[in-house]
C-alpha cells in the first residue's frame, strides 16, 4: 500500500508537469525558464524514483489518472522542492499552462501532498505555502485575466483555506479572501463572480468557525491548534496512518456543489448569493469559553496583538475589518449604475458583514476587538449606507441593524439609540420619505418586534433610561400612525402600497404586543387548563440555561459581556418604574421649559430634578439636549437677577483657552440661539468678554474686556449682514475694517490683517448653531403638500436623507468609544408600564383598522392585537386598559343595542369569535368587562333569531328599524351568527365558568344578572341571560360554600328583582327556577351553625314580600311547601326563611294562600316537630312569630287553630329545655346565659308572641289567646325563673298598656270589660299559684297595675281592679309579711285618695253650648264610676279585714237579735258560735293596730267626704238638674253609712282583741270620737229617709255598746249619753228603740241608778 500511494502521487506530479510541456504555448521564446524547470524536475523525479527502486531505469515514468492523499510525512520526494515550475506556469501568459499548474497545486493542496509548512527559501521569515498563496492569487490580473483561469483561482484559494492540511494567516489569508472578492467585482462570466460570491461566503464561514470551534480544543504538544471546517483530524492520531479517501470525497463535493449552483445561478441570470449550509460546528459550549474570556481580561490592552488569544481570532478580525472598510467606501454622486464596481463592493461586502454577524459565535460576541471594530467601523458604516438612497444597500444596512440588535445589543447600547432614532424613525416619521425605504424600514422593524427580548431590553434601556431617547414610545407611536394609514401622504405609492405598508405596521405592533404576552406568560393561568405538572420557563431561566448549553442564545446573546466586569444596571421593575417616572417628570419640565423657562426651570426644582443653584441650572442647560436652544438664548438674555446670574454661570463653563476671538464665540454659539434683541445680546456678549479675557490673560491683542466685546458684537453683526437673505447690500471688508476702529484701548487700532481674516472666516464659514440630534426640524405639512411634484419630493428626499446621514455618522463617531451598560432584561413585570405607556397607539391602530377598512387581513391582525392587548392588561390588572379594549371589541361586534345590525360584514362575525374567545381564554381576569362581553352574548341570540328567519318587527331596540328584506350578504354573515362553531363557542363561555376562580365567577355573575335586568326591561322582554343564570348556577353548584355564597349573594339580589317583575310569565320562570335550584341545594344538607340555606332561601322571602300579584305568591307558598314535604331532613338554617315566607302568607288576603301556608306550618310543628325539633330548634322563634301571624289573619278558623299549635310548641319547650342551652352559636346568643337561653329563645317569644295576638285581634281569637297564655304560664311556670318572670310579666302589663293610646270609646270600653277584665283576674290566679316567686319581685308592679285599672273610665275594670285586690290580698294575706302589709295598705290609700269624687262638691255648669254635652256626659260618667269605686274599696276593705260577707251577716244577725228582743225571743249560743267562726277567717289578725288605724283613717275620709255632699243641699240640687245620676236627687248615703260601719267594725273589733292591749287606751280615745262624731250627725239629719239610712249603724253602735264590760260601757255611755237621750226624741224604728231601750237599762245598774234584782 505504502509503495503504491507514493508512486501514484509521484506520477500525479510527473503528469502535470507533462502536461505543461505538451502545451504548444511552452514553445515560445518567454517561456524558456519554464520549459527548463520543467524538464529538470522531470528528470530529478525520474534520477529519484530509480535510486529508490520504484522504477527500473530506462523506464517511462509513470502516470495515474487520481493521486491519493499524502499518508507518509517522510514522503520519499517532498513535492515542495518541485513548486518552482508550478511557480513559473502560474506566471506564464498562456492561461492553459496556468489552468494546469493552479489545478495541479489546488489537488496537491487539497490532498495535503503540498503543505507548505517549511520556510520559504526565497523569503525568509515566511513560508512556503505564503509564496504559494501569492502566486495562485498572482494568476488573477484584473478583468482580462481568463475567465478559466479566473475559476481555478477561486478553487485553489477556497482549497487553501479550507484544507485542514494547510495555514495561512494574517495578511495571506487577508489577500486570498480580497482575490475572490476583485474576482467578483471583476469577472464579466457571471458563473465566475457567482463562485466568487459562494467561495467568499463559504471561506468566511471557515474562518470564523475555526475561530469559534478553537476555545474548545486542547492542542497536542508542539503544534498549533488548527481546526478545519470540514473534517477534524484526531489530535493524538499518528502520522503514519492513512487518513483514506474522505478529504477527497469531500473536497471534490464542495467544489462541484459551489460551481453546480453558480452555472444554475447564472442560468437564472440572478445574482443572488448561494451560500452553502454554514459549517459551524454544533457542539455544545465548553467551559474554556469562559476560562478564555477570563484571559482575555486579565492580558495586557496596550498592544493589538495581545488582546487576541489565538492568531485565528486576529485572522477573523483582519477580514472583518477589510469588510467593514469597504463597506465604508463612498458612492459615486447622484444614482450609482446597479453594475459599477463601487455600488457591487459595497453590496458584496454588506452581504458578507450580514453573513458574519447573523453566524456570530460567543467569541466573536464577546471579544474586545471585534466590538471595538463594530462600533468604529461598522456601526460608522451603517449610518452612512443605513440612509442610502439605493434600495439593496439600505436593506442591507437594515439587515445588518438587526443582526447587530439580536446578537450585540449588549454592547451597543449608544449606537442602537442612534441608529433606531436618527435613521429608523426619522425615516418612518418624514414627509417625504420614499415607500421603497418606509418599506423596507418596516420589513426590519417586523424582524425586530418579533423578539420578545430586543423588544422589553428596548423599552429597559432606552424609555427607562433618564438620558436616552423614547425608542419604544416612539416605535409605537410611529407604528400606529402607519397601521392607520395615517403617514405622510407623499409617498409617492400606489393604494395597494399603501395597504402593504398599513398591513406591515399592524403586523409590528401585533407582534410587539404577543412578545410581550409570551414574556409574561408565566403569570398567565389559562382556565381551561389544568395545572400543569411542568412549570414553563420563565425568560431568566430560559436564557440562563441557553447561554450555558447552546452556541446562539435566544434573548441577550452572549454570555461574555464585554461589560461583565463593570457594574451592571439592576433589572428590577420598581427601580425601572421609578426612573421611567422620574424621565417623564423631567420630560415635562423640558416641555415646560421649552414654552415658558421660568416656570420649567421652577416646576423640576420642585420636583427635586434640578439644583437649586445657577451653577446647577447652567449645567442641566449646557448638558441637556433636549431643550430649545432659542429658548435657552432668551432665557440667558433675561434681565432679571435670577437669569442675568444663570448666564453668568452658563458662559463661566465654557473653557476658551487658547483660543481666536471667532473661534471662541463660534463655540459659544453653537450652543444656543441668539436671541434678536439688541439688549439681550449685549448682556451676553459682555459676559463673553468677560470670560474670554478671563481664559486669556496673556493676550496682547486686547488690551481690556471692552475690545473683545465690541469686536465681539460686530463678528455677531457681521455674521448677519453677510448670510442673511434679507440684507441686500452686504458688507465689504474695508468697511467691516473701518467700523472697527478705535475699539482698542491701546494706542494702535486691531491689525487690519487680523480684521480682515476674521472677515475672510465669516464670510466662508457662518456661526451658527451645531445640528441638535433628535430635533430635526419636519417641514409641517399644509393643505397643498399632496400636490408636491415627484421631483420636488425626491429633492427634498435626497437633501433630508444627506441631513440625517450627517447627523447619525456624526453621533456614531461621537459615542464609538464610549461604554454604556446595558440591561438585559429577565423580570417579568416589565410588561406592565410598557403596556401602560403604549396601549392607547395600539388601541387607535387596532380600532381605526376595523372600523376603516374591510379586508379580512387587515381585520385578522386588528383582532389578535387587541386579544393580545387584553391578555396583558388582564394579567397586570390593569382595569381600564382592559376595560378600553374590550369596550372597543364589543363595539366592532356590531351586537350592541346602538349598532344597525343590517352593516354585518365578514370583520364584525370574526370580532364576535375573538370577543368569545378572550371570554373563554381570560375569564378569571376580566373583572368588569364581562359586561361588555355578556352584553354581546345577549345581543348575538337576537342576530341569531334573525339569521333563523324570526321577523325583526318581534326584536327590540335598534333592531326593529330593519326591513324584512336584508341584503343576501347581511343575512349570510348573520346567518353565521348562528353557525355551530358560534353556538358552541358561546355554550363554552357557560360551560366553562365552573374552571373561573372565585373572584372571576363573581364578576361574570354580576356582569350576566345586569345585562338580564336590560333585557327584562326592554318592551318586548327577553329572557336569554336570565336562562344562562339558571344554567351557570348549576354548573357551579359544586363550588366550595365560600365561593358559593359570593355567587348567590348576586344571584339572590338578581332572583329577587326578577321574580318581582310585573310579567308574570317571567315571574314564573324565575321562581320556577329558583325552586329548582333549591331543591338541588337542599339535597347538599348543610352542617349545624351555617347559614347558607338561609340566604339561599331569602329570594322567595323577598318575592312573597313586595310580588302584588296573588298567584306569584300561591306559587311561592307552594314552592315552599313541596320544599318542606320532600327535603324537611335536609333543611337547617332554612327553616327561618320558610316561617319567614308563611309569616307573609299569613298576612295575604288570599284565603287559600293562607290556608296553605297554615297547612304546612301546621304539618311542621304537629309532626315534624315532634321527630327533629333538635334541629328545628333555631328557627323556632320565626316559627312562634309565624304561628302569631296566622293567629292575627282575616280568617277566625285559622288564627283559632293556629293558637292551638302554640300550645303544641310549649309543649315541645318543655320536653326540650336542654336543646337551647346546647345552641349556643345562635346569633344573639353570646351575651345569654346558657340556662337563660330556653327563656330568651323559647318560651319568651312564644308568651310574647301570644301577647300580640291579644293586643291585636278580635274578641274571640283574643280571649283565646289570652286563655292559652295564661294556661301556659300556670301549666309550666314551675321552672320559670324569677327573672323570667319579671320579662313575662312586662309583656303581660302591655295588656293594660295597649290601651293608654286614645282610641275608638266602643273599642276600648270592650277591651277594658272584657280582655283587660279576663287578664287581670288571670295575672291574680297566676300571683296566687306562684306567690312565693311572684311575692316579693313583682307586687309593687301588680299594686301599680290595680291602681291604674281603679282610675279607668269603665266600671267594669273599675269594679275588678278592686274585686282582684280583694282576691289577692284574701288569697295571700297570709304569706305577707309587714312590709308587705305596708305597701298593700298604702295601695289601697292611694286608691281611694286617687278615687274619690272632689269634684262633685266643686262642679259648676259652663256657659251653655252644644260642644260642652259630650264632654259634661263623658265628666259625669267618670265621677259616677269614682263613687262606684269608693263604696267598692269599702266594701273591699271590709272583706279583706273581716272576710267577705261577714259584715253583712253580722247586720243581720243584729238585727235579728234587736227583732228577737221585742219578741223576747233569745238567740246567744248561736250568736257566740259564729262569732268564733268569723275569727279565724278574714286578714285582721296578719294587720298591725298602725296598719287598721291607717285603712280607718282612710274609710274616716272617704265618709266625711260623703257627710259633706250629702250636706251639701243645693250641690245636689244643682248636680240633679245637670243631669247626674238620672232622676233621683244625687247623694252618697251608702259611701256614708259603709264607710263608718267598716271603721267602726275595725275599732270594735280592735277594742275587744287581747292581743292588742297595749293599744286599747288610743283605740278607746278614737272610737269614742267617732262614735260621738256619728252619733251628733245623726241628730243633725233632717230627713227621716236619711235617718232610716243609718238604723244599721246605730244598732252596730248600740249593740257593741251594749257588749262591753261595765266599765268600758260607763266610759263609753258618759261620752254619748246626752246623744242617746236627744235620740228619744226622734220616731226611731221599733228594732233601735229596742237595742237603745237596752242600753238605757244597762245605763241603771252599771251607775247605780238602780238596782240590779
Amino acid at each position: 500500500m505504502h509503495n503504491n500511494s507514493t508512486k501514484t502521487k509521484e506520477m500525479f506530479i510527473v503528469r502535470a508537469l507533462e502536461k505543461i510541456l505538451a502545451d504548444k504555448d511552452i514553445r515560445r521564446s518567454h517561456h524558456s525558464q519554464l520549459k527548463k524547470s520543467c524538464d529538470s524536475a522531470l528528470e530529478q523525479i525520474k534520477a529519484e524514483l530509480i535510486s529508490a527502486g520504484q522504477i527500473a531505469e530506462g523506464n517511462e515514468l509513470p502516470c495515474a489518472a487520481l493521486p491519493l492523499p499524502k499518508n507518509d510525512a517522510a514522503s520519499i520526494i517532498n513535492a515542495e522542492t518541485y513548486f518552482l515550475p508550478f511557480e513559473l506556469a502560474c506566471k506564464s501568459r498562456s492561461p492553459r499552462i496556468v489552468v494546469t499548474a493552479l489545478d495541479c497545486l489546488q489537488k496537491l493542496i487539497a490532498y495535503g501532498h503540498l503543505t507548505g509548512s517549511i520556510q520559504d527559501s526565497a523569503n525568509p521569515g515566511h513560508l512556503l505555502i505564503d509564496r504559494i498563496v501569492v502566486t495562485i492569487y498572482g494568476c488573477f490580473s484584473g478583468p482580462q485575466t481568463d475567465e478559466g483561469v479566473q475559476l481555478q483561482i477561486i478553487k485553489a484559494l477556497l482549497t487553501v483555506v479550507t484544507s485542514q492540511h494547510v495555514e495561512i494567516h494574517e495578511f495571506t489569508l487577508l489577500q486570498a479572501v480580497r482575490t475572490c472578492y476583485d474576482i467578483y467585482l471583476s469577472s464579466k462570466n457571471l458563473v465566475n463572480q457567482t463562485t466568487a460570491r459562494a467561495t467568499l461566503t463559504q471561506m468566511l464561514n471557515v474562518i470564523f468557525a475555526r475561530m469559534e470551534n478553537q476555545v474548545y480544543e486542547l492542542p497536542p504538544p508542539n503544534s498549533n491548534p488548527i481546526n478545519g471546517s470540514i473534517h477534524s483530524e484526531d489530535c493524538n492520531g499518528s502520522a503514519e496512518e492513512p487518513a483514506g479517501d474522505s478529504d477527497e470525497v469531500i473536497a471534490s463535493e464542495l467544489l462541484a456543489e459551489i460551481i453546480s449552483a453558480a452555472y444554475n445561478e447564472a442560468i437564472k441570470d440572478q445574482e443572488s448569493v448561494v451560500e452553502p449550509e454554514p459549517t459551524v460546528n454544533g457542539n455544545d459550549y465548553s467551559s474554556h469559553s469562559d476560562h478564555d474570556s477570563v484571559e482575555l481580561h486579565s492580558e495586557n490592552d496596550a498592544v493589538v496583538t495581545a488582546k487576541f488569544t489565538h492568531i485565528l481570532q486576529k485572522d477573523a478580525f483582519l477580514v472583518f475589518r477589510a469588510l467593514c472598510k469597504l463597506s465604508m467606501k463612498p458612492l459615486p454622486e447622484g444614482h450609482p449604475d446597479p453594475k459599477s464596481h463601487e455600488l457591487r463592493s459595497k453590496v458584496l461586502s454588506l452581504h458578507l458583514l450580514l453573513l458574519i454577524l447573523q453566524n456570530a459565535g460567543p467569541v466573536f460576541r464577546s471579544n474586545e476587538m471585534f466590538i471595538m471594530a463594530i462600533k468604529q467601523y461598522l456601526c460608522v458604516a451603517l449610518s452612512n449606507n443605513g440612509v442610502s438612497l439605493v434600495p439593496e444597500v439600505f436593506e442591507l444596512s437594515l439587515s445588518i441593524f438587526v443582526a447587530l440588535l439580536s446578537n450585540f445589543k449588549v454592547h451597543l447600547k449608544r449606537q442602537i439609540e442612534v441608529f433606531f432614532k436618527e435613521i429608523f424613525l426619522n425615516i418612518l416619521e418624514a414627509n417625504s420619505s420614499s415607500f421603497e425605504h418606509k418599506w423596507m424600514v418596516i420589513q426590519a422593524l417586523t424582524r425586530i418586534c418579533a423578539d420578545a427580548q430586543s423588544v422589553v431590553d428596548i423599552y429597559v434601556n432606552y424609555d427607562c433610561d433618564f438620558s436616552a431617547a423614547n425608542l419604544f414610545e416612539r416605535l409605537v407611536n410611529d407604528l400606529s400612525k402607519i397601521a392607520q394609514g395615517r403617514q405622510a401622504l407623499e409617498l409617492g405609492a400606489n393604494p395597494m402600497q399603501e395597504k402593504s405598508m398599513r398591513i406591515r405596521g399592524l403586523e409590528c405592533l401585533v407582534s410587539i404586543l404577543k412578545c410581550m404576552v409570551e414574556w409574561s406568560k408565566d403569570l398567565y393561568v389559562n382556565p381551561n387548563m389544568p395545572v400543569p405538572a411542568l412549570q414553563v420557563q420563565s425568560p431568566t431561566t430560559t436564557e440562563h440555561d441557553q447561554a450555558d448549553t447552546t452556541i446562539q442564545t435566544i434573548h441577550s446573546g452572549s454570555s461574555h459581556s464585554l461589560n461583565s466586569n463593570q457594574e451592571q444596571l439592576q433589572d428590577l421593575p420598581e427601580a425601572l418604574e421609578e426612573r421611567k417616572m422620574r424621565k417623564e417628570v423631567m420630560e415635562t419640565g423640558i416641555e415646560l421649559f421649552n414654552r415658558k423657562p421660568q416656570k420649567g426651570v421652577q416646576f423640576l426644582q420642585e420636583k427635586q430634578l434640578l439644583g437649586a443653584t445657577c451653577q446647577d441650572i447652567a449645567h442641566w442647560l449646557h448638558e441637556d439636549e433636549r431643550l430649545d436652544k432659542t429658548v435657552i438664548g432668551n432665557y440667558l438674555g433675561e434681565n432679571d437677577d435670577h437669569s442675568k446670574e444663570v448666564m453668568c454661570a452658563y458662559i463661566d463653563a465654557f473653557d476658551f483657552r487658547q483660543l481666536e476671538v471667532v473661534a471662541a464665540l463660534r463655540i459659544l454659539l453653537e450652543e444656543f440661539r441668539l436671541p434678536g434683541e439688541a439688549q439681550k445680546i449685549d448682556r451676553l456678549m459682555e459676559k463673553f468678554a468677560s470670560r474670554y479675557c478671563e481664559c486669556n490673560p496673556q493676550n496682547q491683542l486686547f488690551q481690556s474686556a471692552d475690545t473683545v466685546y465690541v469686536l465681539a458684537f460686530s463678528i455677531i453683526m457681521l455674521t448677519t449682514d453677510l448670510h442673511s437673505p434679507q440684507v441686500k447690500h452686504k458688507m465689504t471688508k474695508e468697511q467691516y475694517i473701518k467700523m472697527n476702529r478705535g475699539i482698542s484701548d491701546s494706542k494702535s487700532d486691531l491689525p487690519e490683517e487680523y480684521l480682515s481674516s476674521i472677515y475672510d472666516e465669516i464670510s466662508e464659514h457662518e456661526i451658527k448653531m451645531k445640528n441638535n440630534s433628535g430635533m430635526l426640524q419636519q417641514p409641517k405639512p399644509t393643505g397643498k403638500q399632496p400636490f408636491i411634484t415627484e421631483k420636488r419630493r425626491k429633492l427634498l428626499w435626497n437633501m433630508e436623507m444627506e441631513v440625517i446621514s450627517l447627523t447619525a455618522t456624526n453621533l456614531m463617531q461621537s459615542v464609538s468609544h464610549v461604554k454604556s451598560p446595558f440591561t438585559s432584561a429577565k423580570h417579568l413585570e416589565h410588561v406592565r408600564p410598557m403596556f401602560k405607556m403604549a396601549w392607547t397607539p395600539f388601541l387607535a391602530a387596532f380600532s381605526v383598522g376595523l372600523q376603516d377598512c374591510d379586508d379580512p387581513e387587515i381585520a385578522t391582525l386588528c383582532l389578535d392585537g387587541i386579544r393580545c392587548a387584553i391578555r396583558i392588561a388582564c394579567i397586570f390588572h390593569m382595569s381600564l386598559e382592559r376595560d378600553a379594549y374590550v369596550q372597543a371589541l364589543a363595539r366592532f361586534t356590531l351586537l350592541n343595542a346602538n349598532s344597525p345590525i343590517n352593516e354585518m360584514k365578514a370583520k364584525n362575525i370574526d370580532t364576535i369569535k375573538t370577543l368569545i374567545m378572550v371570554a373563554h381564554t381570560d375569564g378569571n381576569y376580566l373583572g368588569s368587562s364581562w359586561l361588555d362581553i355578556v352584553k354581546c352574548i345577549s345581543q348575538l341570540e337576537l342576530a341569531q333569531l334573525i339569521g333563523t328567519g324570526v321577523r325583526p318587527q318581534f326584536l327590540s331596540g335598534a333592531q326593529t328599524t330593519l326591513k324584512d328584506s336584508l341584503n343576501p350578504s347581511v343575512k349570510e354573515h348573520i346567518g353565521e351568527t348562528s353557525s355551530q362553531s358560534v353556538v358552541v363557542a358561546v355554550d363554552r363561555i357557560f360551560t366553562g365558568s365552573m374552571r373561573l376562580d372565585g373572584d372571576a365567577i363573581v364578576d361574570f355573575v354580576k356582569a350576566l344578572c345586569q345585562v338580564s335586568v336590560d333585557e327584562l326591561q326592554q318592551q318586548q322582554p327577553r329572557m336569554f341571560s336570565l336562562q344562562k343564570i339558571v344554567e351557570i348556577s348549576y354548573y357551579n353548584m359544586e363550588r366550595i360554600r365560600l365561593q358559593w355564597s359570593r355567587i348567590w349573594q348576586v344571584l339572590g339580589e338578581h332572583f329577587n328583582a326578577v321574580g318581582c317583575n310585573s310579567n308574570e310569565e317571567i315571574s314564573f320562570f324565575a321562581l320556577d327556577s329558583l325552586r329548582q335550584l333549591s331543591m338541588k341545594f337542599m339535597e347538599k344538607g348543610e352542617f349545624s351553625n351555617f347559614r347558607f340555606q338561609k340566604d339561599f332561601l331569602r329570594p322567595f322571602e323577598h318575592i312573597m314580600k313586595k310580588n302584588a300579584s296573588p298567584a306569584i305568591r300561591d306559587m311561592v307558598v307552594r314552592c315552599i311547601a313541596q320544599m318542606v314535604n320532600s327535603q324537611a331532613h335536609n333543611i337547617r338554617s332554612g327553616w327561618k326563611n320558610i316561617f319567614s315566607i308563611f309569616h307573609l302568607a299569613a298576612g295575604d288576603h288570599e284565603e287559600p294562600i293562607v290556608e296553605l301556608a297554615f297547612q304546612t306550618t301546621g304539618k311542621i310543628i304537629g309532626d315534624l316537630y315532634k321527630r327533629q325539633f333538635a334541629i328545628m330548634v333555631d328557627s323556632f322563634q320565626d316559627a312562634v312569630k309565624c304561628l302569631s301571624e296566622f293567629a292575627t289573619a282575616r280568617f277566625p278558623d285559622t288564627s283559632m287553630e293556629a293558637i292551638r299549635l302554640v300550645r303544641t310548641c310549649a309543649q315541645c319547650v318543655h320536653e326540650a329545655p336542654q336543646l337551647f342551652a346546647e345552641h349556643a352559636g345562635m346569633e344573639n346568643d353570646a351575651s345569654v346565659a346558657e340556662e337563660d337561653r330556653v327563656w330568651v329563645r323559647g318560651w319568651f317569644p312564644m308568651l310574647f308572641s301570644l301577647s300580640c295576638v291579644v293586643n291585636r285581634c278580635k274578641l274571640d281569637v283574643r280571649t283565646r289567646a289570652l286563655t292559652v297564655l295564661f294556661e301556659i304560664v300556670k301549666t309550666y311556670g314551675e321552672s320559670f325563673k324569677p327573672n323570667w318572670w319579671k320579662d313575662l310579666f312586662n309583656v303581660i302589663f302591655r295588656i293594660f298598656d295597649n290601651m293608654k293610646l286614645p282610641e275608638h270609646v266602643t273599642e276600648k270600653s270592650e277591651w277594658m270589660t272584657t280582655t283587660c277584665n279576663h287578664a287581670l283576674y288571670a295575672i291574680i290566679d297566676v300571683f296566687t299559684q306562684y306567690f312565693d316567686v311572684l311575692g316579693h319581685l313583682l307586687l309593687e308592679e301588680l299594686f301599680a297595675q290595680l291602681h291604674w285599672c281603679v282610675q279607668q273610665s269603665n266600671e267594669q275594670l273599675a269594679r275588678s281592679g278592686t274585686n282582684c285586690l280583694e282576691n289577692l290580698v284574701i288569697s295571700n294575706g297570709f304569706k305577707f309579711n309587714e312590709s308587705t302589709w305596708d305597701k298593700t295598705c298604702q295601695c289601697i290609700l292611694d286608691i281611694f285618695n286617687a278615687t274619690l269624687p272632689q269634684d262633685l262638691l266643686s262642679w259648676r255648669p259652663k256657659a251653655h253650648s252644644s260642644n260642652n254635652l259630650p264632654q259634661e256626659h263623658n265628666h259625669f260618667e267618670a265621677l259616677q264610676i269614682r263613687c262606684v269605686v269608693q263604696l267598692e274599696l269599702i266594701q273591699t276593705m271590709d272583706n279583706i279585714v273581716f272576710f267577705p260577707a261577714t259584715s253583712r251577716k253580722e247586720d243581720a244577725e243584729t238585727l235579728a237579735q234587736a227583732t228577737a228582743d221585742l219578741t223576747g225571743g233569745r238567740n246567744g249560743s248561736q250568736s257566740q258560735l259564729l262569732e268564733c267562726q268569723r275569727e279565724e277567717q278574714g286578714m285582721y289578725g296578719y294587720l298591725r293596730t298602725r296598719q287598721l288605724l291607717t285603712l280607718a283613717d282612710c274609710l274616716m275620709q272617704s265618709h266625711r267626704f260623703a257627710k259633706r255632699f250629702n250636706s251639701d243641699h243645693d250641690q245636689r240640687s244643682l248636680l240633679w238638674r245637670a243631669g247626674f245620676q238620672g232622676s233621683v236627687k244625687p247623694n252618697l248615703l251608702k259611701q256614708e253609712t259603709s264607710s263608718l260601719a267598716c271603721v267602726l267594725r275595725i275599732f270594735f273589733k280592735m277594742y275587744g282583741d287581747e292581743n292588742r292591749r297595749s293599744d286599747w287606751p288610743g283605740i278607746e280615745q278614737e272610737l269614742v270620737q267617732v262614735c260621738k262624731e256619728a252619733l251628733g250627725y245623726y241628730l243633725s239629719l233632717q230627713s227621716e229617709a236619711h235617718r232610716n239610712a243609718w238604723t244599721s249603724l246605730l244598732l252596730l253602735i248600740l249593740t257593741r255598746l251594749l257588749k262591753m264590760s261595765d266599765a268600758r260601757f260607763a266610759t263609753h255611755v258618759s261620752n254619748y249619753y246626752s246623744l242617746l237621750c236627744d235620740m228619744m226624741c226622734f220616731d226611731l224604728k221599733p228594732e233601735l228603740r229596742s237595742v237603745l231601750r237596752r242600753v238605757f237599762m244597762r245605763i241603771g245598774p252599771v251607775f247605780n241608778i238602780m238596782n240590779v234584782k
